[in-house]
């Protein structure tokens, strides 16, 4: 009977070890397998995914394209381009754009950042940004926390010559019923905007 037992015992590890052999090499030949049978052809998939990056990484470099509301220049060669004004929900306006440093040295932006004292914090920065609603005759000066620090974009160290960045600012939004207002900083003329979106 212990003989019986242990030959059966043998056998059953036997056909467990088998059953496991077949499974493992089933799944290792399953990922190669595809590679000798296509004679190679899988590496062309790589190439394509290879490429197809390469692509993406040129695309990703150029420049997009994008809605410009208004461009001003002034203060001796700096653009000022504004992108979009859009309201939110929480009751303000967020202006985004870029500026351009075309002045041939470097620019310290410092003259954007506002006259008052308590704007001096900012540095270089939108901080003295305003909107202007002709029509109620309103003006709307940049967001700020209780530290008096912006709700704007703050330009470590200026701009290099020649370069561009991306800045934003946000206001208080002017009622829902205006919808074109005059965005002004520092000595650029002001660039009239039209504010989408809606609360």
């Amino acid at each position: 009977m212990d003989f019986r037992r242990t030959k059966k015992s043998r056998r059953a590890l036997s056909t467990l070890a088998i059953t496991t052999g077949l499974l493992l090499a089933v799944a290792g030949c399953g990922g190669g397998g595809d590679d000798s049978d296509n004679g190679g052809a899988s590496s062309a998939p790589s190439q394509t995914k290879s490429a197809n990056s390469d692509n993406a990484d040129k695309e990703s470099k150029a420049p997009e394209p994008e809605t410009v509301l208004a461009e001003v220049k002034g203060e001796n060669g700096v653009t000022l381009t504004i992108a979009s004004a859009e309201r939110d929900e929480g009751g303000f306006v967020t202006v985004e754009g870029t500026v351009t440093n075309g002045t041939g040295s470097a620019w310290s932006v410092g003259n954007w950042r506002g006259d008052e004292r308590e704007l001096s914090k900012n540095g270089g920065s939108m901080a003295g940004a305003s909107l202007v609603d002709q029509t109620g005759k309103k003006k709307y000066l940049v967001l700020r926390d209780t530290e008096g620090r912006c709700l704007c974009t703050r330009f470590e160290g200026g701009l290099s010559e020649g370069e561009t960045t991306q800045w934003f600012a946000q206001f208080p939004a002017p009622p829902t019923d205006t919808a074109k207002v005059d965005f002004q900083v520092g000595g650029m003329p002001p660039a009239s905007i039209e504010i989408s979106g809606g609360e």
